[in-house]
C-alpha cells in the first residue's frame, strides 16, 4: 500500500455578492469574493486531495475563467475532486483543516462543516475530518478582517486491491 500526502490553500477577500459559505456551511456574515462560491475551505481541501494524487491543481481542473463554474458550489467541485481521486486508486485517510479569521466566529458551526467535507467525499472512503478555526490576533490581512484564509493537509493511500 502507498500512502500519500497533499497539502492545500485558499485565501479570499470580504466583498463576495453571495452569502459567506465555508466548509459548505451558511454562515451569517458578509461573502468572500471569487468565481465560484469562494469556500475557502472546500478550495483548501480539494487542492489538498489533488496534490497528493498527482492531480492538476484546482485552478487548472476548474478555471476562473470559465464561466461554466461562475458561482458554482464549491462542495460540489469537492465531491468531483474525491471522485477523481478514487478513479485514480485512492482511498481518502484523513483531512485535516486549520481555517483563520476574525470574523465571524467559526466554533458554532465545525461540527456541520465536517459533516458536509465528509458527505462530499464520500464516508465510506474517508476515515475522519476535523476543523479548526483559529485567529490571526490582528496580524496582517486575515487580522484586519479583510477576509479569510484556510490550510488542508489529506492522507491518501491507495485502494486495497483484494
Amino acid at each position: 500500500m502507498s500512502t500519500r500526502v497533499g497539502l492545500g490553500f485558499d485565501v479570499h477577500p470580504f466583498g463576495g455578492d453571495g452569502p459567506l459559505v465555508l466548509g459548505g456551511v451558511t454562515i451569517d456574515g458578509p461573502g468572500l469574493a471569487g468565481h465560484s462560491d469562494a469556500d475557502v475551505i472546500a478550495h483548501a481541501v480539494a487542492d489538498a486531495l489533488l496534490g497528493a494524487a498527482g492531480l492538476p491543481d484546482l485552478g487548472t481542473q476548474f478555471p476562473a475563467d470559465d464561466d461554466r463554474y461562475r458561482g458554482a458550489s464549491s462542495i460540489g467541485l469537492l465531491r468531483q475532486v474525491a471522485k477523481a481521486v478514487s478513479t485514480a486508486g485512492y482511498r481518502i485517510g484523513n483531512v485535516d483543516v486549520a481555517v483563520a479569521c476574525e470574523q465571524p466566529k467559526l466554533a458554532p458551526h465545525t461540527d456541520a462543516m465536517v459533516e458536509h467535507l465528509m458527505q462530499a467525499m464520500g464516508p465510506a472512503f474517508v476515515e475522519s475530518v476535523s476543523v479548526k478555526p483559529k485567529r490571526a490576533e490582528g496580524l496582517g490581512a486575515i487580522g484586519r478582517a479583510e477576509g479569510i484564509a484556510a490550510w488542508a493537509v489529506a492522507l491518501i493511500s491507495t485502494l486495497d486491491q483484494s
